[in-house]
This record gives structure tokens, sequence and C-alpha cells, in this order.
């Protein structure tokens, strides 16, 4: 079995500390830390960059930061792509097709780190991605939908 590459945006970093009342929240949290988990078990790579770091830096909330800074820090970073020439430039293509600018540098960071999927809770980003799939070179899904998908068998890359 091949081992997946996944970007995680900061949405998805952020998703364990949001308030766990609703029941959409707690499916993605519980699928974001059963993909995390299969990082520090070395089943999966996880790819990350510098604008994730940069993201979670800007959690206004200084305890939410904290908790953030410590799940990201606990991540075994398999792959670390920095935000040079290309995907500066990749990112604002993906500004002109309607992503805000993290969002487009996620998705460049995501496909420069040859992601077999980047994960996001954002659904505007997700309808978009889908929208515009055939100018991707990265897979962009729900947490919690990709999960279940690829642990029933019907995940493909």
């Amino acid at each position: 079995m091949k081992t997946c590459k996944i970007y995680l945006d900061s949405c998805c970093v952020s998703r364990p500390y949001d308030d766990q009342t609703q029941n959409r929240i707690k499916s993605e949290t519980a699928a974001i830390l059963q993909i995390i988990s299969r990082f520090w078990n070395g089943e999966w790579q996880s790819i990350t960059s510098k604008v994730l770091q940069f993201e979670i830096n800007q959690i206004s909330d200084l305890t939410k930061r904290f908790f953030v800074k410590s799940l990201f820090t606990s991540i075994p970073q398999t792959i670390f792509v920095s935000v040079g020439v290309s995907e500066t430039l990749r990112g604002k293509q993906l500004e002109v097709l309607g992503f805000k600018e993290y969002d487009a540098l996620h998705i460049a960071c995501a496909e420069s780190g040859k992601a077999d999927v980047l994960l996001t809770t954002d659904d505007a980003v997700i309808r978009r991605a889908k929208r515009l799939r055939s100018q991707f070179h990265v897979r962009v899904e729900n947490p919690d939908t990709w999960l279940r998908e690829h642990t029933s068998g019907k995940g493909g890359n």
C-alpha cells in the first residue's frame, strides 16, 4: 500500500481546539487526530510549509495559539516546503482563480510537496477546488470525508 502524503492546512491543525459542541466539528476533529496518529506511527507522511507556521503564529487567542503550536510541532514533518519563487507564482495564479492569498499558498505548497491530498475544513476552498480540479495538481478534501472514503477502500489519489 502506498504511503499517503498529506498537507493539513491551518483550519485542520486548529480544529481540535475549536468549540466541540457541533457534531461536524467533533467528527472533523476525530478524523484529524486519527490522521495525525498515522503520521506519528509512520503510516502516512505529513507535508507542511512556512505558510502554515505563519498562520499559526497569527492566531489571536494566545491559549489557542499555544495549543495549536504544540500540536503542530508534535507532528512528524517529513516534508517541509519553503515558499520560493515557484510557490509564490503558483499562489498568484490560484488567487486569480478566486482563492484567498493564504489558501492559494497552501495549495501551491501542497503541490510542490507532491501531496496526495490537501485537507481543509473550509467549505468554500473545497467547493472552488472541486470546480477547478482540472487546474490542480493536488486533491482538496474535507478531512472527515476523505478519511472515511480512504479507509473504506474507495479512496483514490
